[in-house]
């Protein structure tokens, strides 16, 4: 047994061997039907395999986080595309000194927005500060998309406070690069949304949604909807910054045409300050 045992030791790895230097040193992976299946990369990308793939991106992220104690997370979504306030800052200074009308009003916008990139770090501060000293089982760490803007934010407040903090990324065409403060053994990459999605809410115990774009609206209604349609546990749902939000949707149009009950426009709830989106949460656990 004991020689079995190192005879399938060595063969995984020589097969990590082959495959580090295929990615390290461009050494050529040319076909070979005796290489092992899971250590072939041409075998696991070809179209019949995506159910595996599918499978490894459950198992993946499922495994790591158990391993770490990541059970229940506060997750936060909202736009890539609202800087941090020093940076906006430098921005705005660079654009008035270049005299160049669109640019200051871009950077005028971004400046604006920033204050949504504050807020969502303040948050973050606040649930890392009352989860730091909690027994395990009762800790909340603060899960995000894994970008930048406002999932920055929300990573950065929490590694500020010294706590794990988790990125669920996705690739892109225009390669979205994971932000700084994910801690490196939680900063996942998805090829699928889907997986993606599912990972977000297997662990959720609150969504704070502060304002974005398609992406930030995608995974806002999924959850709402998994939890109208009774898919998945209530956990309090809120949208940071009323004014955004309610300019956004006329969510009243719904209820008068009949495309919901008066009870969905309970699964949600306004705040304007991260006091309140922290109150909501405690509130609704009574912690």
């Amino acid at each position: 047994m004991e020689q079995t045992h190192d005879l399938s030791e060595d063969r995984l790895a020589n097969a990590w061997a082959e495959l580090h230097a295929h990615s390290t040193e461009s050494a050529p992976l040319r076909p070979d039907a005796n290489r092992l299946a899971f250590a072939d990369p041409e075998f696991l990308l070809r179209r019949e395999t995506r159910g595996l793939r599918i499978q490894l991106e459950m198992l993946k992220p499922e495994i790591e986080q158990q391993a770490q104690g990541i059970e229940n997370t506060i997750v936060v979504f909202g736009s890539a595309r609202f800087p941090a306030p020093e940076q906006a800052g430098a921005a705005l200074k660079l654009a008035r000194e270049s005299g160049d009308e669109a640019s200051v009003a871009l950077a005028e916008r971004h400046v604006r927005n920033a204050f949504y990139y504050d807020q969502a770090r303040l948050f973050a501060r606040m649930v890392a500060a009352y989860s730091n000293p909690r027994p395990p089982a009762e800790q909340l760490f603060i899960c995000t998309g894994g970008g930048p803007g406002i999932m920055e934010a929300a990573n950065r407040g929490a590694q500020e406070m010294g706590a794990l903090t988790v990125g669920l990324n996705i690739v892109l065409p225009h390669e979205q690069g994971s932000n700084p403060y994910i801690s490196p053994s939680l900063n996942f990459k998805f090829h699928y949304f889907a997986l993606r999605k599912m990972h977000f809410m297997m662990r959720a115990k609150a969504l704070v949604a502060f304002p974005g774009g398609f992406g930030t609206l995608d995974e806002l209604f999924e959850v709402i909807t998994l939890v109208q349609t009774k898919k998945a546990k209530p956990v309090p749902i809120i949208l940071f910054g009323s004014d955004y939000w309610k300019r956004l949707f006329n969510f009243e149009v719904m209820l008068e045409e009949g495309a919901i009950s008066p009870g969905d426009l309970k699964l949600f709830k306004y705040v304007d300050e991260p006091e309140a989106a922290w109150d909501a949460i405690k509130t609704f656990y009574e912690l």
